[in-house]
């Protein structure tokens, strides 16, 4: 059996962690070409706008070690789209990222199984609630694969969404979940009234903003 090893890659930086537990930290994005999911909100369609380049795994190792510090010799390395698991090459980058002791996380939409993804890569799992007109594409079973390291985040654009997302915490008994996160849609939800909402339902989640488009406003994608 051939192991595909090849990638359609959008890009590839070094840029500050701008969301889940990890925001703030130094971290090597790996971005994806493609998704299967089309999202009214998408702040990356250029992932499937535009067509990605072509290249091997030993082309994507060698440029996440030349954008490694060399005061830090494994930083954080997050594999995102799109949707990273719509490829059959991310499995080899999983592996071969692991080999190389590094932390890895992963974002996914929630949409494909998480049954192949190793145990020791970080999933956050973006759960798209109504407005995004994707939630019917969830996969339910996902919530039973995730572990109390892996990361459940809803991106929030109304009190719909909002209402919607609590149900599925509740559905999936999620309450303990030790990384439940609430975003607000950027443009559609003052991230106060979400904050309210949480506070006056003492939702144990974490309210996030995102910090890379609090620190470069005017930038839309990596680099």
């Amino acid at each position: 059996m051939t192991v595909q090893t090849s990638l359609q890659v959008s890009e590839i930086f070094y840029s500050i962690q701008g969301e889940s537990s990890w925001a703030g930290y130094p971290c090597i994005f790996v971005r994806l070409a493609g998704c299967n999911l089309r999202c009214s909100y998408c702040d990356a369609r250029y992932t499937y706008e535009e067509p990605g380049r072509e290249m091997d795994l030993k082309a994507v190792l060698a440029e996440i070690r030349r954008l490694t510090p060399e005061k830090s010799p494994a930083p954080l390395v997050e594999i995102t789209g799109g949707e990273p698991l719509q490829q059959e090459g991310v499995y080899p980058l999983f592996d071969a990222l692991l080999a190389d002791q590094r932390r890895v996380l992963l974002e996914t939409n929630g949409s494909l199984s998480l049954a192949r993804v190793p145990t020791a890569v970080r999933c956050i799992m973006d759960v798209k609630c109504p407005g995004s007109g994707m939630n019917e594409q969830l996969k339910q079973d996902n919530f039973r694969r995730l572990t109390d390291r892996d990361e459940i985040k809803f991106v929030v654009g109304d009190r719909r969404d909002y209402e919607w997302a609590k149900e599925i915490i509740s559905q999936h008994h999620l309450t303990g979940h030790p990384h439940l996160i609430f975003s607000p849609v950027a443009s559609h939800l003052p991230p106060a009234d979400l904050a309210s909402w949480l506070l006056a339902d003492s939702l144990p989640a974490r309210l996030q903003l995102q910090l890379h488009t609090i620190l470069w406003p005017d930038c839309r994608r990596g680099k």
